[in-house]
C-alpha cells in the first residue's frame, strides 16, 4: 500500500498549451486551450504584461511582434511551460451589415482597419457604375444588374497601400413598371422607389399601353369626361384625378382642385403624355421633349408645390404613360 501511494504522488504532470489562430495578428482576439493532464490553479502571462487565471483565456494583442507565453500550473516553477508567439500586422478589410444585396437598394460597406499608431489614412474607393457616397471610411452605394459585382477599397496607412476586392452576389428584385409607347416601340421601365432601371423594348407593355386613355375617367362614381372639362380648362388635351385634384395637360402640365379653382401649372414645357401612380408610390408621370418625369402628388389646398420633378429618362417622343401594377 505504501508503494502505491509513492507511486501515485510521483506520478508526472504534463503542462502543455495551444492557442488559435497560429498566426494571430493585432487586434485579434487569441484563443488559449490549457492541455495540461492535471491541475486545479492557473496563472498565465502572455508576454505584454497582462495576466490571467483562467484554465483557457483568450487574449488580444494591441502592437505586432514576439512574444513568450508562460502557463504555470498550481504556482509550481516545476510544472510550467512557455512558448514564443509571433503577433503579425493587421490586415484591413472590409465589411457589410448585410449579407444578402438586391438591385437599387443602398448598402453601406465599413473599412475595418487596426491603427494603434493614428496613422494618417487614405481610402479610396471602387463600386459599380460608381453610384455612390463616401466618408472616407466607409461608402455607400447600390447595385443596378444582378449576377456578381466588386468593390474594391485602395487603402494607404503608414505609406503602405493595401488593395482589398469582395465579391457581391446581387440579386433580382420584383417591383411595378412605366410602360412606354415611343415611335421606336413599347419599353418597360420598372421603377425602384426614387431610382429606375433602363428603359428596355419590351412587346408585353403594349396591351396596357393601348387600354390606357386620359380623356375619361370614373371617379367617387362620376364619370368625367374630356368634353366637359374643357368649359373649366378650354386647352384640355389629357387628364387623370386623385386625391380630388385633376392633373391635366394643354400647354404644359397642370394641376387644379376638382372644382376647377387653384389651377398651378407644374411644367410650362410642352406635355405629349401623362399618367398617375396611385397604387405604389403616389406620383404623377409626364413626358415632355427633354424626358420622362415624374414628381409626388401635390397635397396642399392652395396646389402650390415644394419638392421637384425629378426625370426618370431622356426618352423623347413618347406618346402615352401607363403603369403595369403587377410585379414582375
Amino acid at each position: 500500500m505504501t508503494l502505491c501511494f509513492a507511486a501515485i504522488a510521483c506520478k508526472k504532470v504534463d503542462v502543455n498549451f495551444t492557442y488559435s489562430p497560429t498566426e494571430p495578428r493585432a487586434g485579434q482576439s487569441v484563443a488559449f486551450s490549457n492541455l495540461s493532464s492535471a491541475g486545479e490553479e492557473w496563472e498565465w502571462t502572455f508576454g505584454d504584461g497582462v495576466t490571467s487565471t483562467l484554465k483557457n483565456p483568450s487574449h488580444v494583442y494591441k502592437k505586432p511582434g514576439n512574444y513568450i507565453v508562460t502557463l504555470k500550473v498550481d504556482k509550481k516553477k516545476s510544472l510550467t511551460k512557455t512558448a514564443d508567439i509571433t503577433v503579425y500586422d493587421t490586415i484591413p478589410t472590409f465589411t457589410c451589415v448585410d449579407s444578402v444585396f438586391f438591385i437599387y437598394e443602398d448598402y453601406t460597406f465599413e473599412a475595418n482597419v487596426y491603427n494603434p499608431y493614428n496613422y494618417t489614412i487614405t481610402y479610396e474607393w471602387e463600386f459599380p457604375d460608381s453610384v455612390v457616397t463616401t466618408t472616407g471610411s466607409s461608402v455607400t452605394g447600390y447595385f443596378t444588374e444582378e449576377g456578381e459585382a466588386e468593390v474594391t477599397l485602395r487603402l494607404t496607412m503608414n505609406n503602405e497601400t493595401t488593395v482589398i476586392t469582395k465579391t457581391v452576389p446581387i440579386l433580382d428584385r420584383e417591383t411595378n413598371s412605366l410602360l412606354i409607347r415611343s415611335p421606336m416601340g413599347y419599353y418597360r421601365q420598372r421603377i425602384f422607389g426614387e431610382r429606375a432601371e433602363e428603359a428596355q423594348l419590351d412587346d408585353s407593355a403594349k396591351d396596357l399601353l393601348d387600354a390606357e386613355q386620359d380623356t375619361m375617367q370614373t371617379y367617387n362614381g362620376y364619370d368625367f369626361y374630356l368634353s366637359e372639362l374643357q368649359e373649366l380648362f378650354p386647352t384640355i388635351e389629357g387628364f387623370h384625378i386623385a386625391n380630388r385634384k385633376i392633373y391635366f395637360r394643354a400647354d404644359g402640365l397642370w394641376v387644379a382642385n376638382i372644382d376647377g379653382a387653384n389651377i398651378v401649372l407644374i411644367d410650362e414645357r410642352p406635355c405629349w403624355a401623362m399618367v398617375l401612380d396611385t397604387y405604389f408610390d403616389n406620383r404623377i408621370y409626364w413626358a415632355n421633349d427633354e424626358g420622362i418625369w415624374y414628381m409626388p402628388f401635390i397635397g396642399s389646398d392652395n396646389n402650390k408645390f415644394v419638392s421637384t420633378p425629378t426625370r426618370v429618362n431622356a426618352m423623347t417622343g413618347a406618346t402615352k404613360l401607363a403603369l403595369d401594377n403587377e410585379v414582375r
